[in-house]
């Protein structure tokens, strides 16, 4: 996908081509890690890049899940786990899942009108009370915020890792030529 999300003019492919933009913005900063590298804390949190990659998919499960009525299977007592990329799992694993994750996300969006509620569940203290229903396109918008975000992360804990941005992990993820002012990113040559 290039750096900016193509100006469509029906709402809810603009809507899902934003969301895959956040999406892979955290995919990107996971580029060329070795499973190693994303498990690594880099920062003061607890947070690492593989973390996100899972944490992220966790979340936007959760949230199709509830546009399609299905009991989610996360388990609400391991939110802090799906911050954790698992040792028994690797980078590639976790990114596959987040493909699928996205690939049913679509679907069911597809497959609904942006107005469709989706029941707002009880109990859960950052759930408002007094909302019965949002939209699923309330629930696209809020997956945006809430993917942008944490792609904003990874790109902090991508940079403290190896010192590689945005940009040149793309530029690198999709191919483009190199050129004066862009260099597509690189691993680091090990040391002679």
């Amino acid at each position: 996908m290039p750096a900016q999300v193509t100006p469509l003019t029906d709402e809810r492919e603009l809507l899902l081509a934003y969301l895959a933009q956040q999406r892979d913005g955290v995919r990107y900063a996971a580029f060329g890690l070795t499973d190693e590298q994303a498990r690594l804390t880099p920062t003061v949190s607890e947070l690492s890049v593989g973390g996100l990659v899972v944490h992220a998919t966790a979340m936007e499960r959760m949230w199709t899940d509830l546009i399609t009525g299905r009991p989610s299977g996360d388990d609400p007592d391991g939110y802090l786990e799906s911050f954790r990329l698992p040792p028994e799992r690797t980078l590639a694993e976790a990114l596959a899942e987040l493909d699928a994750v996205a690939a049913r996300t679509e679907a069911e969006v597809r497959a609904r009108a942006l107005d469709d509620p989706v029941p707002v569940p009880k109990g859960v203290p950052w759930f408002p009370d007094d909302v019965e229903a949002w939209t699923v396109r309330w629930v696209l918008l809020h997956l945006i915020e809430e993917l942008a975000r944490h792609a904003g992360h990874a790109d902090i804990l991508r940079e403290s890792i190896d010192g590689a941005t945005m940009y040149p992990l793309m530029a690198a993820a999709e191919g483009w030529p190199a050129t004066e002012w862009l260099q597509p990113w690189e691993p680091a040559r090990p040391a002679a």
